[in-house]
């Protein structure tokens, strides 16, 4: 009899409160499986994009590769429009920029550069911003052009700035900046980095002189 009055009290104890909180945790319940639900979706939703992107992005290396500035630009439409968010979008932008910039369209090749910088990731919109500095270069738009390499800030992207600045300030025929911004750029870049030989020779086309490059150690 204890027993069965103490059920009674702990089924009373329930009752009131799920009468209080029943309601609340419902809905809490019902978030918690219609966000699980939601997370599943989305990723299902992210691979199925990314697979489809991918098959478009190969399409796109094709045209590519095959000088198709048309086609290029076609597709990569397609990639921004539909699959914008992934990584596949701003690798295809890159790409179309350098077609267009191939077939003598620098209009295309800046807008699609332009959208890297305003939707890609950092390490992309340095990449980009670096190369827009060098259509504007071709374009004598100098100042643009430094203004682009100004913002280029990663460490990683120094060298190839201070290179580009360089091009730009040599070409304004601004050369003891130039020299001083080649200086940089070989300073910044890894003495294994192939590119230092290139930043050397055009150091030393302006009566610079670059510095000798000492053994490592064994």
């Amino acid at each position: 009899m204890a027993y069965d009055l103490e059920e009674q009290e702990q089924l009373a104890s329930l009752k009131a409160f799920w009468a209080k909180y029943g309601n609340v945790l419902s809905w809490v319940v019902i978030a918690a499986l219609a966000s699980y639900a939601g997370y599943n979706y989305w990723n299902a939703h992210v691979r199925a994009q990314s697979t489809e992107a991918s098959g478009l992005y190969d399409e796109l290396l094709v045209s590519v590769a095959a000088k198709d500035n048309v086609k290029a630009q076609r597709i990569t439409t397609d990639i921004k429009d539909k699959y914008g968010s992934t990584a596949y979008a701003e690798m295809a932008a890159m790409g179309a920029a350098k077609t267009a910039f191939d077939a003598n369209d620098l209009k295309t090749a800046k807008v699609q550069l332009q959208w890297v910088i305003d939707h890609g990731d950092d390490a992309y919109q340095a990449i980009a911003r670096l190369r827009l500095a060098g259509v504007l270069l071709d374009e004598k738009a100098y100042d643009e052009a430094l203004k682009l390499v100004a913002a280029v800030s990663a460490p990683q992207y120094a060298g190839l700035a201070a290179d580009r600045k360089g091009d730009i300030l040599a070409a304004q025929n601004k050369l003891a900046d130039a020299r001083t911004a080649y200086l940089a750029a070989l300073s910044a870049m890894d003495k294994r980095d192939p590119g230092r030989q290139l930043v050397a020779f055009k150091l030393e086309s302006i009566g610079g002189t670059a510095p000798v490059e000492t053994a490592p150690a064994a």
